[in-house]
């Protein structure tokens, strides 16, 4: 699982450790991975594995896809993301290439790494973290960040998911996109240029929801056979409407080119 240092990635390794699973836990920060691989052995008996990698870095994300190719990951969990929020005019080229092949490359080339050997195995999942923002579209900032890049990012993390899912459906494995809102973790304290510093978890002031229900909400719709996870809210007619308007308008569309 990526992102595995801290947060909502750091719950999930803990939770699915808890129930047995052996993990790999990548991310940047040698010293937090370490930490969590030596407490998850210790509390649960299982195998962890610590990678540290860079996903922005082409030799790093290619590592990580090796590991993941070689047909023992059951369970991909794809939640390491960067933000790069502010204004576009100003954003930094070399910031908006790292969210871009952070939050889509790296979730992409991943996915493609594990499917083939779930597949032939004939069982697995995917989980990949969207967020709320996928959703914000033309919604002002102010409280909301200016988000440009992060939230067409995620769209891509939403659309990609669910339109896979589709693909694979009638198959053994199970995909999700989990699309938390304002979540009680470190994200809002870096842009994403550097993690982070320190070996404790921190939480931005703003906190949110706690990572637990995040990853109970997860588990809960994966069990369910629930693509679009948004933990919060309760039912499904807020994507059933939203499934619906999008048939409205491929339907208006074809309609239009006849």
């Amino acid at each position: 699982m990526t992102g595995a240092s801290s947060g909502i990635g750091a719950a999930y390794a803990q939770r699915l450790a808890a129930d047995g699973w052996d993990t790999v836990l990548v991310a940047r920060r040698a010293g937090r991975l370490d930490d969590l691989a030596a407490r998850l052995r210790e509390e649960t008996g299982t195998a962890a594995e610590p990678l540290v990698a860079d996903l922005a870095a082409p030799d790093d994300l290619a590592r990580v896809v090796e590991r993941v190719a070689r047909g023992d990951v059951g369970f991909l969990l794809n939640n390491a993301g960067i933000n790069g929020y502010g204004p576009f005019a100003g954003l930094e080229p070399a910031l908006m290439a790292e969210v871009l092949h952070v939050n889509v490359l790296a979730v992409t080339a991943l996915t493609r790494a594990a499917v083939p050997a779930m597949l032939e195995l004939g069982r697995g999942t995917v989980v990949n973290v969207a967020s709320q923002l996928a959703f914000a579209g033309a919604l002002p900032p102010h409280p909301l960040p200016e988000r440009a890049v992060y939230g067409g990012s995620k769209g891509y993390v939403v659309t990609f998911t669910r339109t896979l899912a589709a693909e694979l459906g009638g198959t053994p494995l199970r995909l999700q996109v989990l699309c938390p809102g304002l979540t009680a973790t470190e994200f809002h304290l870096s842009r994403g240029e550097a993690p982070v510093p320190g070996r404790e978890q921190a939480v931005q002031e703003e906190g949110g929801m706690p990572v637990d229900q995040v990853v109970d909400a997860s588990l809960r719709d994966l069990e369910k056979g629930t693509v679009i996870c948004v933990p919060g809210v309760e039912g499904t007619s807020p994507l059933v409407t939203l499934e619906a308007a999008e048939l409205a308008i491929r339907s208006a569309g074809r309609g239009a080119r006849d």
